[in-house]
Formats: C-alpha cells, sequence, structure tokens
C-alpha cells in the first residue's frame, strides 16, 4: 500500500472518530436537558414559621435526625427546647412513633419544674410532610388545679353537709322514741332548731362563696355606705355578744363610702364581726375601727379572743379549714366565713390581712378602694382603746400572709 492510499485511509478513519464523537456530545447533551432537576424539599415549609410566631401553645418543629429547625417562643419558655435540642425525652419518643408510622398523636404529660409543682401539658403530634415532624403543646396546669379545686370543694361539701344531716335525723329518731316525755321532746326539738339554722347557715355560705369564685364582674356598683355596714355588723352579733357579756364597739372615722355590692362588703365585715365575737373570751370586748388611707378604706376588727397560732396564719382563708374543729362545732361555725371576706376583698379590688398572736387576740383589716369623689374627712381620733390590740402590728410582725381556697 503506498503512501497516498495510507493518508486516505488515516483521513477516513479520523473524519469517523470525529463523527462518533460529535454525535455521543449530542446524545449526552440532550439526555442532559430531557433530564428534571429534583426539587429539594424545603426545610420549613413556607408560612409555618409565621404561624409558629403568633402561635400560643408551644410548638416545635423538628426534621429527621430529632433536630429542632424551628420552635415559637412558649417552647423556650417552658423549656421544651434549648438551641436546636428537645430537652423533653418523653415528647421525643412520641415525635419517633409518629415518624415511623406517619399517624396524628396525642398524649398527657407531666413536665417536672425545678422548684415548682410539675406542668400538666397535652401534647399533639403529627407529621410535616415527608421529613418534619410538629409538635404542638398546651399547657393544662391551670386547669387541672381548677378541678382539684372544684373536686377538693364538693368533696368538702359533702363532708360538712354530712354533719348536721346526720345530727337532725339522730334527733329526729330521739323526738320519735321519747314522744311520751314533753320534756324530752322540748329539749331535742330544740336541738334540731338548732341544727337546722347551722345547715342553712352552711348552705346560705356555700352558695355566696360559689358564686365569688365565679370571678364575675360586680354587675351594678353602688355607694356603700361603710357607717351602715359596721352598724349593720355589730347589731347582727348583740345576741351572740350579749350571751358572752361581750362588748361590741364601732369607732373611727364618719362618712365613709366604697363602691361595689353592699349585700356582699355587709357579708364580709358581718362574718369578721360575728368570728371575733365567736372566738373572744368572756366579758371582753370586740373593737370595729373605720378609717381613710390614701385611697382605700380599711375596716379593722380587734379582738382579744384566742388567737391564732403562728403555724395557722397561712391558711386560715382556705375554704372549710378551722383552727380548732372542736371548737367551731361548739360555736357553730362553718369554715366558710373568712374565704367569703377574701374573695369579697378581690371581687372589689381591695385585700384581707391579719395580725394575730396566740393568747391575746387578733386584728383583721378588710382594705376597699374609696368612692371616687371628692372626700373631706372629719377630724380623726382615736381608733381604738388603750387596751386592744392595735389595728396594725408593730415593725417585723408578720402579715399579709393569706393563702386563697
Amino acid at each position: 500500500m503506498d503512501a497516498t492510499t495510507q493518508q486516505a485511509l488515516l483521513a477516513a478513519l479520523l473524519g469517523a472518530l470525529v463523527t462518533a464523537g460529535a454525535g455521543f456530545a449530542w446524545y449526552l447533551s440532550d439526555r442532559q436537558q430531557r433530564r428534571q432537576p429534583p426539587a429539594e424539599e424545603p426545610v420549613v415549609p413556607d408560612g409555618v414559621a409565621a404561624v409558629l410566631s403568633v402561635l400560643r401553645s408551644s410548638a416545635v418543629v423538628l426534621d429527621e435526625s430529632d433536630t429542632v429547625l424551628k420552635a415559637s417562643a412558649p417552647a423556650y419558655a417552658m423549656g421544651f427546647v434549648r438551641g436546636t435540642d428537645l430537652l423533653s425525652d418523653e415528647l421525643a419518643e412520641v415525635v419517633h412513633q409518629v415518624r415511623r408510622d406517619g399517624q396524628i398523636r396525642e398524649t398527657e404529660l407531666v413536665v417536672p419544674r425545678p422548684g415548682g409543682l410539675p406542668r400538666h401539658v397535652v401534647a399533639r403530634v403529627a407529621p410535616l410532610g415527608s421529613r418534619l415532624v410538629l409538635a404542638l403543646v398546651e399547657d393544662r396546669t391551670r386547669e387541672r388545679r381548677v378541678e382539684e379545686v372544684r373536686r377538693d370543694f364538693v368533696a368538702n361539701v359533702s363532708h360538712e353537709l354530712k354533719t348536721p344531716v346526720g345530727a337532725v335525723r339522730i334527733l329526729a329518731e330521739a323526738v320519735q322514741d321519747a314522744a311520751d316525755d314533753p320534756e324530752a321532746v322540748h329539749h331535742f326539738a330544740s336541738r334540731m332548731l338548732t341544727e337546722s339554722e347551722r345547715l342553712a347557715r352552711l348552705v346560705g355560705q356555700i352558695i355566696e362563696l360559689s358564686r365569688l369564685q365565679g370571678d364575675e364582674p360586680l354587675e351594678h356598683p353602688t355607694p356603700v355606705s361603710i357607717d351602715e355596714v359596721v352598724a349593720a355588723a355589730v347589731d347582727g352579733t348583740q345576741l351572740a355578744a350579749a350571751a358572752k357579756d361581750i362588748a361590741v364597739l364601732a369607732e373611727g372615722e364618719a362618712g365613709l363610702k366604697v363602691v361595689g355590692s353592699e349585700k356582699q362588703v355587709g357579708a364580709a365585715v358581718a362574718n369578721l364581726v360575728a368570728n371575733a365575737v365567736a372566738y373572744s373570751e368572756p366579758t371582753s370586748r370586740v373593737v370595729v375601727t373605720r378609717r381613710r388611707v390614701g385611697d382605700d378604706v380599711e375596716i379593722s376588727v380587734i379582738d382579744r379572743g384566742i388567737g391564732i397560732p403562728e403555724a395557722e396564719v397561712e391558711r386560715i382563708f382556705e375554704r372549710f379549714y378551722r383552727v380548732d374543729p372542736a371548737r367551731h362545732r361548739s360555736t357553730g361555725g362553718t369554715g366558710l366565713g373568712l374565704s367569703i371576706v377574701k374573695h369579697v376583698a378581690a371581687t372589689h379590688g381591695g385585700d384581707v390581712r391579719v395580725w394575730s398572736v396566740e393568747g391575746q387576740g387578733s386584728t383583721f383589716t378588710l382594705t376597699l378602694p374609696v368612692q371616687p369623689e371628692r372626700h373631706t374627712a372629719p377630724a380623726q381620733h382615736s381608733l381604738a382603746p388603750k387596751d386592744t390590740p392595735p389595728p396594725h402590728p408593730p415593725a417585723g410582725t408578720p402579715q399579709n400572709r393569706e393563702e386563697g381556697p
């Protein structure tokens, strides 16, 4: 083969290679153009961040590695999230279950709090897309406490009603058995009347307390004369005070008024005066004072009674709580009077506080906002006699130590 033929063959081979290379390049280019690039799933779907920012409940978005991608402010405040970590092992377990089968789950969790009562929450966990999981946590601690308070209230009411109802039944049977003895019938009938009055008083206080606990605003607040309220409270205790030879005195500024419910304020002051008489020793005195202090009216009930042990002061405003249950039975107390006073004070935007020393007496002070009008106070004179404890304890004496129901 001569040189010319060899050159022709080489040229043909090179042409074929160039043609094949061009064809392959066109094929690759066409294939790349036809191939659609995979759409990347967004880390957090659009709008989720905006929704989380306005949620009052705790919300957490986690990826497949349990890394927190987004969380609402309450989630951090409640201690469920720190940085990008989910701190609750119980919630993390629910998240794993939802990721495994894609089923929405709801569960109740109890979250301990350092130095405080545990938090009761309801967690609802659901898949968010194919990779993410959304957890919504609602704090139900307050609802649980309200349920516990209501449950305890019903239990206490049932227990308290059982005593007078049982006594009336026993006395009725005694009357039936003593039908031929007029003296015994009279004695048992008197006891039945006493127990029925106690039962009626207890039912009335339960109804009043239940209404006050509704936190409903006063429907028609009107000016309330403190002079009339105090006078009615003192007059209502005259029989009980006379039976023990106790003097009930009313002193202080005249003409003071507050705005609210005359019935409620009257019930609060009457309860304080009745308690003072019931727990005072015979031949002692109870002093009811009133005075204006800034924008408030203070009504203080001072007695020289048995006093309250220091360990019990913090609990005396609890419903049905009794410092001395045996003495309460003898005085006919229901254990609701001070609780009603506390709720009346709260309803009217005021407060109630107590100073007491066991064996020396007690001073209960009900504070209510004064009627918002120009008021010229008369000259103030001494509010308490020399032989009564001061309406305000000296410096260092515990006060304002009441606990609500």
